[in-house]
């Protein structure tokens, strides 16, 4: 039984199960992942059911071969019993001066049109002025900074946003790609969850109909409002914060929203 493992023996198991998870999100075999990380498929075999236990390396070169994000590879580490190789620094650290300081520039600079940071499972992190204006409409009163909740919790997102069927037919094919990229996250499969049911409630649009550019479109008291976004992410950066932030910049997608933002500003 499993209580009466030793800890190598429990560390194997644990690695043994995770690694093993993780290779079913990437759809890929034991004999795939042996080939990409060239060792033998009857060698991941005894990894994943604990008859062997992994070096350090070991595990690094299973991260790279199944493309994990570095938080990802960190658990894998853990799993087998090692020190995390990516730190994990808070937002506000020292050690990301250099990288919040970029943040905040551009958001500073991209006023007066809207700019949010945020994380990998869609926590909003940072917010200049306009797009907290934005979001303030889809608040119900609670303190939920969570993008997706906040557009598939049943709150003021179909009052707030006028394509919302749209909005969350982009939004669940954006999250099922970063979901397969994360590999097995439970957080995204809370949130796929949640806009599976959202999407259940709002008729989904014509798939036979589609447009160049989806623009998320906004009732607000001044009109309509339609933006496009384009998303930016750190490269340059091995620890696990960075490399899990984006930036997205809403642009004005049409004459009247650049009106009401002058206005605005």
């Amino acid at each position: 039984m499993l209580a009466a493992m030793t800890t190598q023996e429990f560390e194997a198991h644990s690695f043994g199960a995770a690694l093993k998870r993780y290779r079913g999100a990437r759809r890929m075999s034991q004999l795939d992942l042996a080939n990409v990380c060239e060792v033998s498929a009857r060698h991941v075999s005894f990894l994943e059911s604990g008859r062997a236990r992994p070096s350090r390396d070991m595990v690094l070169q299973l991260g790279a071969g199944l493309l994990l994000p570095l938080g990802a590879r960190n658990v894998l580490l853990h799993a087998a019993g090692f020190a995390p190789s990516y730190p994990a620094s808070p937002l506000g650290s020292e050690a990301l001066g250099p990288f919040r300081a970029i943040l905040d520039e551009m958001l500073a600079r991209h006023a007066p049109n809207p700019a949010i940071v945020i994380d990998r499972h869609w926590n909003v992190r940072e917010a200049n002025a306009p797009a907290q204006m934005l979001l303030a409409a889809l608040h119900d009163g609670s303190n939920e900074m969570n993008v997706v909740r906040m557009i598939a919790g049943g709150g003021r997102a179909a009052q707030a946003i006028a394509n919302l069927p749209e909005v969350l037919n982009e939004t669940n094919s954006r999250l099922q790609l970063e979901a397969l990229e994360a590999g097995g996250d439970p957080i995204f499969a809370e949130l796929l969850a949640l806009l599976a049911r959202a999407m259940e409630r709002h008729p989904q649009p014509d798939a036979r109909v589609r447009r160049p550019v989806m623009p998320l479109v906004l009732n607000t008291p001044l009109g309509q409002m339609s933006f496009l976004s384009a998303i930016a992410h750190f490269g340059t950066s091995e620890d696990v914060t960075i490399r899990d932030l984006r930036v997205e910049l809403f642009f004005p997608a049409n004459d009247d929203t650049r009106e009401i933002i002058k206005r605005l500003g």
